[in-house]
């Protein structure tokens, strides 16, 4: 595994070049969020995608966050009713991630079986400018041991995922809680996790 160390404000360009090329070439990473770190891929590289589910042992029916740069293409993923834009556009770049209906570009073995896929765009440069020069979303989920518990410190996350992915970048040591999920897909909004959002705006 290639490891990279960048500033969590002014990142090295260089290494954001780096993940994005390996990206492209279908690997495996790790990078900083706003809450913790993520393990990604592309989202239209079924290859990829099969190795982290591989590398996270999880069943089909796990739901995976589409980490986007922004609201600006989000319609080509999920289908947004205006309840559910006025309210990203309120909370985002933000902890938060929204299950919403999928939108018929993103490949059907990233829809869970109620067909919902979950955005989400992070409050942290490295994630948000990975997938902007990318072109599309990364495919994301927390960099976790087999228990579900997150890592946090760099240092013990390179040495558990070393020979399973292909770069990391770390930006240091993080702390939050994991994302809030809340579910935009029906007619009112369900908090299906409490996580590091506020979940106040929804009470």
């Amino acid at each position: 595994m290639e490891y990279y160390e960048l500033h969590p404000v002014t990142p090295q360009q260089r290494y954001i070049n780096k993940a994005v090329e390996i990206l492209k070439e279908g690997g495996v990473i790790i990078y900083p969020t706003d809450t913790v770190y993520g393990l990604g891929c592309d989202i239209f590289n079924q290859e990829a995608v099969e190795r982290i589910y591989m590398i996270k042992n999880e069943t089909e029916t796990k739901l995976f966050s589409f980490i986007c740069p922004d609201l600006k293409d989000i319609a080509k993923y999920a289908k947004v009713s205006d309840y559910a834009y006025k309210t990203m556009k309120k909370l985002l770049p933000g902890p938060y991630t929204f299950v919403l209906p999928a939108a018929k570009d993103v490949p059907k073995r990233l829809w869970t079986k109620r067909k919902t896929v979950g955005i989400r765009i992070p409050n942290h440069v490295i994630s948000r400018t990975i997938a902007e020069q990318l072109g599309h979303p990364i495919l994301s989920t927390s960099a976790t041991n087999r228990k579900g518990q997150n890592y946090y410190d760099p240092s013990e996350i390179r040495a558990v995922f070393d020979y399973q992915v292909d770069l990391m970048l770390s930006s240091g040591g993080l702390e939050g809680k994991p994302s809030t999920i809340v579910d935009l897909s029906a007619d009112q909004p369900e908090i299906i996790r409490e996580g590091a959002g506020d979940i106040s705006y929804f009470l």
